[in-house]
């Protein structure tokens, strides 16, 4: 496997030495959820972020949203410091978070809205990304006349409608079915070739981060570190890519890194519970 750590030159997304704690009640020292990150994001670039449960991938994503402030170091995209949140940055949870009361279209034209975007324009420009994700003829259902992967859909199309330069996706697979999961991968690489989009994607999953990524960003146990950048590169994405040798060899590699930071993150999870007994 080749293991990959900089790409300065080329970077879309420079983040140097970010550390973040958070001040806990009750607790004699602050919580450290991050300890000295170091990662660059390639533009364009395709990358996927794995570790174990409570390493901080969340709190990496939130400061790269703006959504909060690293207590030490700098993040930079396009080589401008982060100063808060911004429309070059867009953002799909795991929650689907449209809004009830409005159509498919409506939810996607919303970002379009913050951008005063003429209203002929904004419908035009959400349907046409309503019919990148597969959804054109559904523009009228509200959400909860969804299925759960349509609802994904639709907030990956309004992340994408207000055009980006970064995606951001927590987990945003995580609530569905295996075969809709799967689906959602497939459709999302068609995307993301299409658009030619910085992406970041967070995962649990380490076949889903080998599949999409084109390098996987394997974190420690808290306080989460980069413990090595993987690149991943198939022959070819022809055919049933999982089944193959290549496809196994880098699910291992990465299984490999994860296991003793899994384990660690485990007894962590047992003194916790023990002190609070």
């Amino acid at each position: 496997m080749t293991a990959v750590t900089s790409v300065t030159a080329l970077a879309k997304i420079s983040i140097r030495g970010v550390s973040k704690t958070f001040h806990v009640r009750d607790a004699a020292a602050p919580f450290t959820a991050l300890s000295g990150i170091d990662l660059d994001v390639r533009e364009g670039e395709f990358l996927t972020l794995v570790g174990p449960s409570g390493c901080g991938k969340s709190t990496l994503l939130d400061l790269i949203a703006g959504l909060t402030e690293p207590s030490a170091g700098e993040i930079r995209i396009g080589g401008a410091p982060i100063e808060g949140p911004g429309l070059d940055r867009g953002i799909v949870f795991q929650q689907y978070a449209l809004f009830p009361w409005r159509t498919a279209l409506a939810n996607v034209e919303f970002g379009l809205e913050a951008k005063a975007v003429p209203r002929r324009e904004r419908a035009e420009r959400a349907r046409h990304y309503l019919d990148l994700v597969g959804l054109g003829g559904f523009e009228q259902r509200y959400p909860h006349e969804l299925s759960g992967g349509m609802r994904q859909r639709v907030a990956i199309a309004r992340s994408l409608a207000f055009d980006p330069d970064v995606l951001l996706m927590d987990e945003p697979f995580a609530a569905l079915d295996a075969q809709t999961r799967e689906s959602l991968q497939e459709e999302l690489l068609r995307v993301w070739e299409k658009t030619g989009k910085t992406v970041v994607f967070i995962t649990h999953g380490i076949d889903e981060a080998v599949y999409l990524g084109q390098r996987v960003a394997v974190m420690t146990s808290r306080p989460g570190r980069v413990k090595e950048v993987v690149a991943v590169d198939f022959d070819s994405r022809e055919g049933d890519l999982r089944a193959g040798p290549r496809f196994g060899e880098y699910r291992h590699h990465v299984w490999t890194l994860l296991r003793d930071e899994v384990a660690a993150a485990q007894a962590q999870e047992r003194k916790a519970a023990i002190s609070h007994d």
